[in-house]
């Protein structure tokens, strides 16, 4: 029996010697995760597919309201846009739906943030700041136009 536990007790320490030194001089495996760099307004190329939500407070009582719309950000790559959407937004009869176009300016800048701004149609003056995902397979945006309090995501199509 006590030949037992004292081969139990050195096999224990034999295993807790070598798991210390294979701890200690074996490589990391574990890749290092970075930020994302080196995005351009190429990144943002083609068509996007976004839905949007948030408040409006622009209105008669003062009070927020729900703001929300979904469509398709046409992107050429070069910081220009177009978009064609469906807006569910206060302000339209009885909140009937409304199609609407708009098109505008983005940049992108090389740590993947940027910004939109719309510069033509029924969205004309709204803004954004952006964050692009995986080299251009997912954007984030929050607005930054006062009184509307917005985040949309966009994906390709």
């Amino acid at each position: 029996m006590k030949r037992i536990r004292i081969a139990s007790a050195l096999l224990a320490v034999a295993v807790l010697a070598a798991l210390a030194i294979l701890t200690t001089t074996s490589k990391h495996i574990v890749r290092a995760v970075y930020a994302s760099s080196g995005c351009t307004d190429a990144t943002l190329t083609g068509n996007y597919a976004f839905s949007q939500s948030g408040f409006t407070t622009k209105n008669t009582m003062g009070s927020p309201l729900p703001a929300t719309a979904m469509g398709v950000f046409t992107l050429d790559g070069a910081g220009n846009f177009s978009v064609t959407y469906t807006d569910m937004s206060p302000g339209k009869p009885a909140y009937i739906p409304v199609q609407a176009t708009s098109s505008g300016t983005y940049i992108v800048n090389s740590d993947c943030t940027g910004s939109i701004s719309v510069t033509t149609g029924q969205a004309a003056g709204l803004t954004y700041n952006t964050v692009i995902m995986g080299g251009g397979t997912e954007m984030f945006a929050i607005g930054t136009t006062p009184f509307y309090i917005v985040t949309f995501d966009a994906k390709p199509q």
